[in-house]
């Protein structure tokens, strides 16, 4: 008797060190190939190890939502970006509805990774696409994210301001600074902080426009926006207010061209604000002529 139940303790120790190993390692439990690819990345450190698990754990059907958007992160991390954008595409028809958002964002850091700036554009329309037409977030006003291993919970104008500040971000890279100006505005009626300011003020001055952008600069160096007390926001908008003072006031109209109306289309978006419409929203409808023109 006494063996056997020498043996059930040890058995109940060694599974209850096995758990707390799990925990202090971040694994999943159990003994999967995705498990084992988790094992390779977090615990071996062997990231072309967890690769190759990765992919076993994907045609094993095994977790494939989480070994797809790893796998990729893995292959970002050992620049093998191109690989994993072709992953993404290939493998995202076996993941759930609920995992596509995620893999967006994912392909969204790729595609910002390797300079490619027009399909980080387009996947960006469509994630606002989404919110406009209430197909984000699966129907929930509010969504779990996660940053530096904390949960927090993100709104639908959070997020839209967000998505509309990296694609400012975006044009700011194609040096097309009317088209983000026009962005960064919408981002900032949303919802403002100090980094979209600064931003804002960056595209104005790119456009000659000194009393417009210093303008915005004050309510950063004023703390009259989110985040004016971050040190980086406060040092970022005192190198552009030097950068200002060099420049005289003058202003000048902004020139648009024809990719910019789809931005100039969140004018009445922003003024018929319902983050859940089922129906298609007015700014689609007025890019629709230019269908042809438009990578929209």
């Amino acid at each position: 008797m006494m063996k056997n139940y020498n043996n059930g303790l040890c058995t109940k120790k060694g599974e209850m060190k096995q758990e707390f190993y799990h925990v202090i390692h971040k694994l999943p439990p159990g003994d999967s190939p995705y498990v084992r690819a988790k094992y390779a990345q977090l615990v071996e450190k062997d990231p072309e190890a967890a690769v190759v698990l990765f992919w076993k754990a994907i045609n094993a059907g095994d977790r494939v939502d989480s070994a797809l958007k790893d796998m990729a992160v893995v292959l970002k991390q050992q620049d093998r970006s191109e690989e994993a954008i072709e992953a993404i595409k290939s493998f995202r028809d076996r993941c759930s509805k609920q995992a596509q958002e995620s893999l967006d964002n994912v392909l969204i850091d790729l595609y910002k990774k390797c300079g490619k700036l027009e399909e980080q554009i387009e996947l960006l329309k469509q994630k606002l696409r989404m919110i406009y037409q209430g197909e984000a977030f699966n129907g929930k006003p509010t969504k779990t994210a996660r940053s530096h291993g904390r949960k927090f919970q993100v709104t639908i104008k959070q997020e839209t301001s967000r998505i509309l500040g990296n694609l400012g971000w975006a044009y700011m890279q194609q040096t097309n600074y009317a088209a983000a100006e026009i962005v960064y505005h919408k981002a900032q009626q949303i919802d403002p902080d100090a980094n979209k300011a600064c931003n804002l003020c960056l595209c104005l001055l790119k456009q000659a426009r000194y009393s417009e952008a210093r303008s915005v600069l004050e309510d950063v160096l004023q703390g009259k926006v989110y985040g004016s007390e971050d040190p980086k926001s406060k040092s970022r908008a005192e190198e552009l207010l030097k950068e200002l003072e060099q420049f005289g006031y003058t202003s000048a109209s902004p020139q648009l061209n024809l990719e910019d109306a789809f931005i100039e289309g969140l004018d009445q978006l922003m003024n018929e604000w319902t983050p859940f419409r089922s129906r298609r929203l007015p700014i689609f409808e007025e890019i629709s002529p230019c269908r042809d023109q438009l990578a929209c």
